[in-house]
């Protein structure tokens, strides 16, 4: 049981650990991270209840429809509105990147909890296939939503434009991903340039988030310089 727990928790916490480090200005709050961290834990109970009763009584016969509404749009969704209900108006969340740590952190908590139930009933043989996968997509898509939602909080125009794509942008990827996982016979040759492709444009949002961060801490300084 041990081993299991470890092995469930492990890819999630080395994965927020990454993106909680590469904040290069005001790190945030271990609390707040970890509040919401424990938020996205929570979220597993009910969406899993939701996504049983969907397969239970048959609502989606199409693996297009299941991959993007059932799985997908729920799990983005709940996502999404917590950060946007309850990290976006925070006094913590002061720079672009941030938003990068916390979609990272409430994507890591559903995920690792998650995890930890699937390899209770697979065994732990999963666990480098699951951490390589469902972790490390889940902890991409956050990457991607938190990093619009920065934009949205701290551009200065089209503020609802980036909290829209916030939601769309992980819905779409996360849809394709269960589609590729649920539908395609050879799936592990779409799903690796896929998870290469994933990567790469989560880890190039991150870069952009914390230049945003570079500029938004210079422009401050400037002003209070000036003052």
């Amino acid at each position: 049981m041990l081993g299991i727990l470890s092995a469930g928790i492990a890819p999630g916490l080395a994965l927020l650990s990454y993106f909680y480090l590469k904040d290069q200005y005001e790190s945030e709050p271990f609390s707040m991270v970890f509040k919401t961290f424990i938020f996205g834990a929570l979220l597993v109970f009910p969406i899993m209840f939701i996504q049983y009763v969907f397969q239970a009584e048959q609502i989606f016969q199409s693996n297009l429809v299941s991959a993007f509404l059932s799985t997908s749009l729920l799990e983005e969704f709940f996502k999404w509105f917590i950060l946007l209900s309850v990290i976006y108006p925070h006094v913590t969340f002061d720079e672009p990147y941030d938003g990068i740590v916390y979609g990272a952190s409430v994507s890591l908590g559903f995920a690792t909890v998650e995890n930890i139930f699937y390899l209770f009933t697979l065994g732990i043989e999963h666990a480098i296939g699951r951490a390589l996968l469902p972790v490390s997509s889940h902890a991409l898509f956050g990457v991607i939503m938190g990093y619009y939602i920065g934009k949205g909080k701290f551009s200065a125009t089209n503020n609802r434009k980036w909290i829209f794509i916030s939601l769309a942008a992980p819905f779409f990827l996360h849809g394709t991903y269960d589609y590729i996982l649920i539908t395609l016979k050879y799936w592990q040759y779409y799903m690796v340039p896929f998870m290469i492709f994933l990567w790469w444009l989560a880890l190039r949002k991150a870069k952009k988030a914390r230049i945003l961060s570079g500029h938004f801490h210079q422009m401050k300084y400037e002003r209070t310089f000036h003052q």
